[in-house]
């Protein structure tokens, strides 16, 4: 009897686009169980970022930092075993150490037993979906935020600040970064569907009923509660998980709308990154690619 395929599903785009709280979203979900960042945290850490939480889990902060289960690292069934294995094993592929993990998905109690779908969302990462593995069944969501809102966000970062014109850097980073990425999963060869964090946080109960649709599930509504419902198992990723608040259910920030004219608030007026942002952001009629 041939056994099952392991279905992986990627969450893939630029940083601070709704990653986690989509993750915790579909981790809400009785057959989905989210892992978050787990790409970056089982990739070997280079020696300059000994100081960071990737490098840091292998270690004593396992033994602090506390995953969404609810319990500390190295008690959760899904990442304690697999962080006490990387210090010897750091060498091995990071396909291999994946499967690894998602094998660990099933092995604890309920509802990750009944894991469907296994959820990665480290948005640095565009190898994976070109994973080549008859065991695994690997299917993308391209994760877009509205180009003026994202502009908008990142002009805030200090980094930005003193700098002439403090969001035209990030502008032309979401555009050269999301028209990559775009091509990156054309190519890919696994199903993929477009998803804009704005008609998520927006209209977040037609959004996940559509993503239900394609991955073949029936839509729970406790997925609308991310933070009281989700079963995900998130060591890395934006803080929003721990915030109550904040991630007691699926908002929409629109801070950047009353904000003073700047580069975020033109960012349309150039024709290819308006093609982009509308294609990219606002295509929920559009096929899946």
């Amino acid at each position: 009897m041939t056994e099952p395929k392991r279905r992986l599903l990627l969450i893939r785009g630029l940083g601070h686009s709704g990653t986690t709280i989509l993750d915790l979203a579909l981790g809400a979900h009785p057959q989905i169980t989210g892992l978050g960042e787990a790409v970056r945290l089982l990739e070997k850490p280079a020696v300059k970022d000994s100081h960071r939480g990737p490098a840091q889990l292998r270690g004593a902060l396992r033994f602090k930092r506390e995953c969404t289960c609810g319990l500390v690292a190295d008690r959760c069934p899904v990442w304690g075993p697999v962080l006490r294995w990387l210090p010897a094993h750091d060498d091995v592929p990071v396909p291999v150490k994946l499967k690894r993990l998602l094998d660990g998905v099933g092995d604890g109690p309920a509802p990750s037993s009944r894991a469907s779908w296994v959820v990665e969302s480290y948005q640095d990462d565009f190898g994976l979906p070109f994973l080549d593995d008859p065991s695994l069944e690997i299917r993308v969501i391209h994760l877009t935020r509205d180009v003026r809102s994202w502009v908008h966000s990142r002009s805030r970062d200090g980094r930005q600040r003193g700098r002439w014109l403090p969001g035209l850097m990030p502008l032309v980073r979401w555009w050269r970064l999301c028209a990559r990425h775009e091509r990156q999963l054309r190519r890919c060869g696994k199903p993929v569907f477009r998803l804009g964090y704005e008609e998520l946080a927006l209209r977040p109960e037609q959004s996940l009923r559509r993503l239900c649709d394609w991955l073949e599930l029936d839509f729970e509504p406790a997925m609308l509660s991310p933070v009281a419902h989700s079963a995900s198992h998130i060591l890395a990723g934006n803080r929003v998980r721990f915030d109550a608040k904040r991630s007691a259910a699926i908002r929409y920030d629109a801070q950047w709308m009353a904000a003073p004219s700047g580069v975020a608030q033109v960012a349309l007026v150039v024709p290819w990154v308006a093609a982009l942002n509308r294609r990219l952001v606002y295509s929920a009629d559009a096929e899946s690619l």
